[in-house]
């Protein structure tokens, strides 16, 4: 059986329904989600009601975090909510909410030798000791080891990553398209007007399609 990893589709539903007919998928095959369903895009409802309704799986992040905690009741005191952010809190229904609610921080695939994680993994720590924050956001390690979320922050946490499983991931718009010796990054910022980009394995090899346009400015928010 064939298993499709797709990058960040932040509410890209046409550009999804897009890949996957560019990847031959049929219903049967396993589709896996890297984090980043929703907000940003244009339609999040739609993107999360395709992956419910087709049993795709999916592992969380930051974004998908960030609206489940206003969903609870749990957003910070003070703070205020985003309009893209806010788009999906009006939007999704609660099977929405229930299947995004669902999802894990990371996911293993024993039979592929495959981690999928939305930000990253942090050389030298146990996979179950790894902390959420760092699996939601983690983009960079720097030179004395500390992990860092940002860009600049170091070199890619990727090109370090020891294996021995391969990691497939997402979060890192700004670096693109990564492929290192144990891990692959899978964000080709397609809410920016870049691509979406799925991992198709046991091929092993990439599949994208371009985004109907630029939803949202690259520099406006992480």
């Amino acid at each position: 059986m064939r298993t499709l990893f797709i990058g960040d589709v932040h509410g890209c539903a046409e550009e999804l329904d897009a890949l996957l007919e560019e990847c031959g998928w049929r219903r049967g095959e396993r589709v896996v989600l890297v984090g980043d369903l929703v907000a940003k895009g244009p339609d999040s409802a739609g993107v999360v009601r395709r992956a419910r309704e087709r049993g795709f799986l999916a592992v969380r992040g930051n974004h998908d975090a960030h609206v489940l905690r206003w969903h609870s009741g749990l957003a910070p005191e003070g703070k205020k909510l985003g309009k893209e952010h806010r788009q999906v809190l009006d939007t999704l229904s609660s099977e929405d909410w229930r299947y995004l609610e669902a999802q894990p921080l990371y996911r293993r695939f024993p039979e592929l030798n495959v981690v999928a994680v939305h930000g990253g993994l942090v050389p030298g720590v146990p996979l179950e000791q790894q902390r959420p924050d760092e699996l939601l956001n983690l983009r960079s390690i720097a030179p004395d080891g500390t992990p860092s979320k940002r860009v600049d922050g170091g070199v890619p946490w990727a090109s370090v990553w020891p294996g021995p499983e391969l990691v497939i991931f997402g979060h890192d718009a700004m670096r693109g398209v990564q492929r290192h010796p144990h891990a692959i990054g899978l964000d080709s910022g397609c809410v920016y007007g870049g691509r979406l980009t799925a991992w198709v394995m046991p091929e092993g090899r990439l599949v994208s399609v371009p985004a109907k346009r630029a939803y949202v400015d690259v520099n406006a928010s992480p």
